[in-house]
């Protein structure tokens, strides 16, 4: 494909880095512009070998995300501010932008002054991420989504959150999050008895990822089954680890704090656990669903995350609850570790069915499809205009 493109984003994690490589395969020129090599909170390796990235001159400024369902989160907002000058100069045929915000409003603009160019917007939000914003940020997206070209998003919950904008359907391309998956789906299916029901929850320690009312349903499971012993092991670190190691837990239940984990052994890791929790408020995706379903690993999991609800399906890859109904959670949690271990062998071959098809090459060529519908003729008629 004859297309140069710039692609802007706030940071490049690990995982993401194995579908840009995919995706400059495919086009002429693809050049990337971060706000930061990496954000503080974030323990991954910057690792940008093979790609053209531009580090863009940026204000950063510490903001809260408090959201409907009760949490508060610190985060980074970044202000890349000279992104209209660096299109400028590089000129690309697209721009793939991502979030909807000032990084997007300056694409906006360029896509304004440069008519031949194209806009995509890539939306990594889903219905639930993005519960309680305000109408200031509600009117910007608005205004930037009605002069868009295309708007890839994750999932369908995505696609019902940017339909509401009066997108129309054949302008909205899904592209869900993925990893190189060989590493996990090379590790042999079965587990022994002792690992069949080890609960492993991988990810930030963080009050949004629901861990704190998971503990206390989990507490409240061993409780009413003191003949049975649950190991759930955390790997992972953040501000919300010294509260779970003081939470209150029958004998039966014990934490396995594993802190850091370095993103190349985590395979190691999936390799000893029976059963994946993630329990989260509000999550756009989740790539440890896919990284764990490739595991073999059946998912205990919120349908808060937009990849549990794309991937996981009740007693077939895992099984699902919202982590704000303590009933609920308590009941998949039962269903979870009352699973015979013979039984979850055979889930591991259908979580693997479920996202074998899921790499970066098939994301890549998603991303691809955008990119011809909006640029080649015949195609495409405009969402908007200045």
């Amino acid at each position: 494909m004859m297309q140069t493109v710039a692609l802007l984003t706030n940071f490049i994690p690990p995982y993401r880095a194995f579908f840009y490589r995919a995706l400059a395969e495919r086009v002429r020129k693809l050049r990337i512009y971060i706000s930061t090599p990496m954000e503080p909170n974030r323990p991954w390796p910057t690792d940008w070998s093979g790609l053209d990235v531009t580090v863009q001159h940026n204000l950063t400024f510490h903001a809260a995300w408090r959201h409907p369902h009760g949490f508060s989160e610190p985060i980074y907002v970044h202000i890349p501010y000279d992104t209209l000058w660096l299109l400028a100069r590089y000129r690309p045929n697209v721009v793939i932008s991502g979030e909807l915000g000032l990084r997007t409003l300056q694409a906006t603009l360029y896509r304004a002054l440069v008519p031949r160019s194209r806009l995509i917007v890539w939306a990594t939000l889903s219905e639930y991420s993005e519960q309680g914003r305000g109408r200031v940020r509600t009117w910007l997206r608005q205004w930037i989504l009605r002069r868009a070209d295309a708007v890839l998003v994750n999932g369908e919950s995505g696609a019902r959150y940017i339909r509401r904008f009066h997108v129309p359907p054949q302008h909205i391309f899904r592209v869900p999050c993925t990893t190189e998956m060989s590493p996990f789906m090379a590790i042999p299916p079965h587990r022994t008895p002792s690992q069949a029901h080890r609960l492993l929850y991988a990810g930030q320690l963080v009050e949004r990822k629901g861990l704190v009312p998971f503990l206390t349903v989990l507490a409240r499971w061993g409780e009413q089954h003191p003949d049975r012993t649950v190991e759930f092991w955390l790997a992972g670190d953040g501000p919300l680890r010294t509260e779970l190691q003081e939470m209150q837990l029958p004998r039966n239940v014990t934490l396995c704090f594993m802190g850091t984990v370095a993103y190349q052994d985590l395979p190691q890791i999936y390799t000893q656990v029976g059963i994946f929790v993630l329990p989260t408020l509000a999550d756009e995706w989740g790539v440890v669903i896919n990284e764990a379903l490739a595991s073999g690993v059946p998912v205990l999991g919120s349908l808060y995350s937009q990849a549990v609800e794309e991937l996981v399906h009740d007693t077939t890859t895992g099984w699902t609850f919202r982590s704000d109904q303590a009933d609920e959670m308590y009941g998949a949690l039962d269903r979870a570790l009352s699973t015979p271990p013979a039984l979850l062998d055979e889930m591991r071959v259908r979580t693997r069915e479920a996202v074998q098809d899921l790499t970066p090459t098939l994301v890549a060529q998603r991303i691809v499809e955008a990119i011809r519908c909006v640029t080649e003729k015949g195609t495409y008629k405009h969402i908007g205009s200045l």
